[in-house]
């Protein structure tokens, strides 16, 4: 028998509902993906039942929330076997809009996508605060970036910190345009004292605060890296260009031309 694909809807609260034809499985299954030689640990099983329209259905409630990471979708039969699902429809026009809604920390996103090898899965982060990145800017030889803190405030003393990766605890700060309400702020990059490689962005609220990963979850797109491309500012002799990592957190990559 042919495996029925299941379709998918989020709401803004991040409740998931899945959809597949009647008759079809006990139950899914969502499996955390283990990294890579690890067993994998984390499993949650959800049960199917009839939506009264001639389909079975699974809901997937706001809370918990679930682990950051990458959760595969299986359907299991009366026998426990799992499936790996393919998708159907996806209904995701709630998170297009993410960004101007309010969140309160912890922050949970969930985002239901169609793998490269053509399963459905959802892509999940999970932190207790977090930075939205907004507009970057490229302009001659600066590089400015907008963003919105969620979970957290910006008080004196805020700060942007740029850390080296790989680099032995090397950091650049750089003072903060913070707006009224506390929340929005931005920064500009204008100069060559940045060294080669990738530098990971974060927002620190508060002297002494934990660090904020700045990033941009709160929308539909699961992989931005090669979805959001920006082109490289030059000063001098260096190029900074933005970039999406795999996580969709905001990096930058400093090369130098001479």
């Amino acid at each position: 028998m042919t495996t029925p694909r299941v379709g998918c809807a989020i709401d803004a609260e991040g409740r998931i509902t899945f959809a597949l034809p009647a008759g079809h499985g006990h139950g899914l299954l969502l499996r955390l993906r283990p990294k890579k030689g690890q067993p994998e640990e984390t499993l949650y099983v959800l049960d199917l039942g009839s939506d009264g329209q001639g389909r079975t259905e699974a809901v997937l409630g706001a809370e918990p929330a679930l682990a950051e990471g990458r959760w595969d979708v299986y359907l299991l039969d009366g026998s426990e076997q799992r499936t790996r699902l393919r998708p159907g429809p996806r209904d995701l026009r709630a998170l297009v809009d993410g960004h101007l809604r309010e969140r309160r920390g912890p922050l949970a996103v969930r985002v239901p996508y169609v793998t490269k090898d053509g399963y459905l899965a959802l892509r999940t982060w999970l932190r207790p605060s977090h930075a939205e990145a907004g507009r970057v800017d490229i302009t001659g030889g600066s590089l400015k970036v907008a963003a919105r803190l969620h979970g957290a405030s910006l008080v004196d003393g805020a700060e942007v910190r740029l850390r080296l990766r790989r680099g032995e605890g090397t950091v650049r700060t750089v003072e903060p345009l913070v707006a009224e309400d506390g929340r929005s702020f931005s920064f500009t990059l204008a100069d060559e004292s940045l060294d080669t490689g990738i530098w990971d962005m974060f927002v620190r609220p508060a002297p002494g605060a934990p660090m904020i990963r700045i990033a941009r979850l709160l929308d539909d797109v699961a992989d931005r890296k090669h979805v959001h491309v920006y082109p490289g500012a030059t000063a001098g002799e260096v190029v900074v260009r933005p970039y999406y990592t795999v996580d969709n957190d905001l990096s930058l990559e400093v090369k130098r031309t001479g």
